[in-house]
C-alpha cells in the first residue's frame, strides 16, 4: 500500500492533558471539601428558596407613600455620586500620567502605583467604616470614600491606557522644545481622552451604585434609609427603595450612553 496522506498515521490527533485534569479533578475535590467544611446543604438552599419566596412576597405592592423621604435621599445620592466622580476624575488624571511608566522614570511611577494600589486594596465599605470613624456620619464620609475608590479605578486604567498610546507624537513635540504640559495637552490626551471618558462616565455608574452601599454604614445617601427599612422588616417600602434605585441606575446608564456618543 502507498504511503498517501490518507494512509499515514498521525497518532491522535488531540494528546490528552492530564496535568490540566489532575488541576480541574483537585479544583473539583477542593470545591465538595470547601462546600462541607462551610456547612452547604441542598437542604440549606431549598430552605432558602421557601424564604425568598414569602420575602419577595412581603414586598409586593411597594409602597411609596414616603416619597418625599424617598426623593430627599435620592437627590442626596446623587450629589455624593456626583462630586465624588468629579474629584476622583479631577485627581485620576495626574495620578494616571506619573503613573505611566512610558512617560515617567521608576522614581516617580512607584509611588504612583502604590497609592493606586492603597485606593484598590479596600472595598468601598472598608473606607466608608475609616471615614466615618474620622469625620463622622453623614454624606462627607461618603464622599471621600467614593473619591478614593474613582481613583483607584480610573487612575489604573488610565495609566494603563497612556502606557499603550504612540510615542511618535511626543517624541516630535519633545524634539521642536515643548514644555511638559503642551506634550500632555497635545501628544497624550488625543490619544486617550474617548477611553478616559468612558472610564469617567463608567465610575460615575460605578459610585451611583456604590452610594447606596456605603449609606449602610453611616455615609449619607439612601442606604440608611434602605437599612432602616430592613430593620424594621419595613418590606413593601424596601421594595419602593429598591425600584427607585434601579431606576436611577438605568437614567444614569441612558445618559452616559449620550454622552459617549457626543464624544465619539
Amino acid at each position: 500500500m502507498s504511503n498517501t496522506p490518507a494512509t499515514r498515521d498521525y497518532g491522535r490527533p488531540f494528546r490528552a492533558n492530564w496535568l490540566a485534569r489532575s488541576g480541574w479533578l483537585i479544583a473539583l475535590l477542593y470545591t465538595l471539601y470547601a462546600a462541607n467544611l462551610l456547612d452547604i446543604s441542598w437542604e440549606r438552599f431549598i430552605v432558602g428558596l421557601d424564604n425568598g419566596a414569602k420575602f419577595l412576597g412581603e414586598m409586593v405592592p411597594p409602597n411609596f407613600s414616603r416619597w418625599k423621604l424617598l426623593i430627599e435621599n435620592l437627590i442626596e445620592t446623587i450629589e455624593i455620586a456626583i462630586i465624588a466622580s468629579a474629584f476622583g476624575v479631577l485627581f485620576s488624571l495626574p495620578v494616571g500620567l506619573f503613573a505611566a511608566r512610558n512617560l515617567m522614570p521608576g522614581w516617580i511611577t512607584w509611588p504612583f502605583r502604590t497609592f493606586i494600589a492603597l485606593c484598590r486594596s479596600f472595598h468601598p465599605v472598608i473606607f466608608a467604616i475609616l471615614f466615618v470613624k474620622a469625620v463622622g456620619f453623614g454624606p462627607l464620609a461618603g464622599i471621600l470614600t467614593l473619591i478614593f475608590a474613582s481613583i483607584g479605578f480610573i487612575g489604573k486604567l488610565f495609566a494603563e491606557a497612556v502606557e499603550e498610546i504612540s510615542l511618535k507624537p511626543v517624541e516630535a513635540l519633545r524634539a521642536t522644545g515643548a514644555p511638559f504640559m503642551s506634550v500632555i495637552i497635545y501628544g497624550v490626551l488625543p490619544q486617550v481622552l474617548n477611553r478616559f471618558i468612558g472610564f469617567s462616565s463608567y465610575q460615575l455608574d460605578a459610585n451611583l451604585r456604590n452610594s447606596t452601599m456605603v449609606g449602610i454604614v453611616g455615609a449619607g445617601g439612601i442606604g440608611g434609609t434602605l437599612f432602616s427599612a430592613f430593620q424594621r422588616f419595613d418590606y413593601d417600602f424596601l421594595a419602593a427603595i429598591l425600584i427607585s434605585i434601579i431606576a436611577l441606575v438605568m437614567v444614569s446608564e441612558y445618559i452616559s450612553a449620550q454622552v459617549k456618543k457626543v464624544f465619539q
